[in-house]
């Protein structure tokens, strides 16, 4: 792997993608949403990097404040993600109405907008645990297989909303889905 600074975004084929906090002279301290900050060897094939920064002096620590740019940017890159899944036109400006059977109860009203980011959420959380059973060390392959089929039963389950969707790719599928 090149020469890669502080800051830098990495992917790891085991632990994720990670941010090099800390280079010393034969390895990288990279920090795992996952599993927190692993040393990493800097001639370590498997690591790709995704984003670098110039190459740090060996010995450089990252602060305080470097951590805080870097979350910024993250959560910033993060918001973007689920704005950039689009809503069906025809639903723009709707309501969701849920109206009880019994009249002299009220019913809810929710703009479809807060309801589809609501869903867009749900769907980002169970992909991110799929993520988080996939890579987890202490389960053993039929245990995530197991997991994975509950992860599959939700997604199925939420088929029903992807009517609200633009695109077909950010839609659910379930165990029929590719």
């Amino acid at each position: 792997m090149e020469q890669t600074g502080i800051g830098s975004r990495v992917d790891h084929p085991h632990f994720g993608k990670g941010v090099v906090v800390e280079v010393a002279s034969e390895f990288y301290n990279i920090w795992f949403k996952s599993v927190g900050v692993k040393q990493v060897a800097k001639n370590y094939e498997p690591l790709r990097i995704l984003s670098a920064t110039e190459g740090a002096e060996v010995g450089s620590v990252v602060s305080l404040a470097d951590v805080e740019a870097a979350l910024e940017a993250i959560l910033d890159r993060r918001l973007q993600e689920f704005q950039m899944v689009p809503m069906g036109g025809k639903w723009e400006g709707g309501t969701l109405v849920m109206k009880p059977s019994d009249n002299s109860l009220q019913a809810k009203e929710v703009p479809i907008e807060v309801f589809f980011h609501k869903i867009v959420m749900v769907r980002d959380r169970v992909r991110l645990l799929e993520q988080k059973i996939n890579a987890h060390k202490g389960l053993s392959d039929a245990d995530k297989v197991d997991m994975q089929q509950y992860i599959s039963g939700i997604y199925g389950s939420l088929t029903t909303f992807n009517v609200l969707f633009k695109e077909t790719h950010h839609q659910f599928k379930g165990t029929g889905g590719v």
